[in-house]
């Protein structure tokens, strides 16, 4: 599968722009970031991937995945060395490029009923007017950006699940990946 360079960063941009106006309850004071807890960066990196794989069921297509893995990144204005929070970009491409017709509608429907909160919805600003989905879901302390990229050769599903920022563990070190 062809990965365009920069997509992952341009939705990772997008999805930290987001989850920084989201309206998970605690956060912190200076970027509004949600707190998701203590963690060590490899535990939270399985709860993304968990968090991941829950939003694939969800979608309900049979397609390939892309076997990307989570990465860490700072909270933007904490102490890089005591806080972080995760990323992890992944794709979806069908089987059939018909299997997508009507996912982000029904996604935007079905993902409310699962904790999710729509913040965003709609074209983006792209020439192709890729239909995009934001959501935040306050329980898991992580926010999702899903992305169809219906004029792609082949149509795909681009999604980057972001959490809050957490907190390492005293007496642990933050592992970068």
């Amino acid at each position: 599968m062809k990965v365009k360079p920069g997509a992952p960063a341009l939705l990772l941009s997008l999805a930290l722009t987001t989850l920084t106006g989201c309206s998970m309850t605690e956060t912190n004071d200076s970027a509004d970031i949600p707190l998701a807890g203590t963690s060590t960066s490899l535990a939270a990196a399985d709860t993304a991937e968990k968090v991941s794989s829950e939003l694939y069921d969800l979608i309900g297509v049979k397609g390939k995945a892309s076997e990307t893995g989570p990465g860490v990144t700072e909270c933007e204005d904490k102490d890089r060395d005591k806080y972080f929070q995760i990323f992890h970009p992944w794709s979806l491409v069908p089987a059939s490029a018909a299997d997508l017709s009507g996912v982000m509608e029904r996604l935007k429907e079905e993902l409310p009923k699962h904790g999710w909160k729509v913040v965003d919805y709609g074209p983006d600003t792209s020439k192709n007017k890729n239909v995009s989905l934001t959501a935040d879901n306050d329980g898991k302390k992580h926010s999702v950006n899903i992305v169809h990229y219906a004029k792609e050769n082949p149509p795909r599903l681009g999604l980057t699940v972001l959490s809050g920022c957490y907190q390492i563990p005293d007496g642990e070190e933050i592992q970068r990946f």
